[in-house]
């Protein structure tokens, strides 16, 4: 299971300016800011923001400066694989340390989508079961009983992270995980594919 809410693009405009540095040829740029204040990039400044991201990383160095933030809530085995990315990303979490015991644990906090139907029974017996270490340390404050929440957590357990990137790391994403067996993965490319300019910037397909 994986959620993607509040997406923001950030800073289209200064990168597609700055993309036009080089050849000093600002006087070309047909980009322009629509009724609605949407920023919208012009077709000689398409073609050029194009060509420089054909060209390969060295000269696509502004997509570096198009910044997209977007909460995702995803397992935390998704997170693990995400974490490789860490350059170029920012990323606020909800803090499992802090909170895992302030709110009952239920199955909505794991994701389950993909287990069979036995799986998915021990899984439902298991979330009673840490549900009831919860509720016993919210009543004793033994700390032994919060290790046993913390240390028995399983990978499928749901957090949201507020995340910033850029595009340079959507492409990298993209082009490395598209193809990936875990359906988060797929999904999340699928998402890429759907921001602004993602084909001619990204090189979606």
């Amino acid at each position: 299971m994986i959620k993607i809410e509040n997406v923001s693009v950030l800073n289209m405009d200064n990168a597609i300016r700055g993309a036009r540095n080089p050849m000093e040829s600002h006087a070309l740029s047909d980009s322009f800011v629509d009724p609605h204040g949407q920023f919208i990039v012009g077709p000689k400044d398409l073609v050029l923001a194009n060509k420089l991201c054909r060209a390969g990383s060295d000269h696509r160095k502004f997509i570096r400066q198009i910044f997209v933030s977007v909460d995702i809530t995803a397992p935390l085995y998704w997170w693990k694989e995400f974490d490789t990315y860490k350059v170029g990303t920012v990323a606020n979490s909800t803090s499992t340390m802090h909170k895992i015991h302030a709110r009952p644990i239920t199955a909505d906090d794991f994701s389950m989508d993909r287990m069979n139907s036995d799986s998915r029974e021990q899984m439902l017996s298991f979330i009673s079961f840490i549900e009831g270490l919860r509720a016993e340390f919210v009543e004793t404050q033994d700390k032994t009983l919060w290790y046993s929440l913390i240390q028995l957590l399983p990978s499928s357990y749901n957090q949201m992270r507020t995340c910033t990137v850029n595009y340079e790391v959507l492409t990298n994403i993209y082009f490395n995980r598209r193809g990936h067996k875990l359906d988060e993965w797929r999904e999340f490319a699928s998402w890429i594919s759907s921001l602004p300019y993602a084909s001619e910037l990204i090189g979606c397909s």
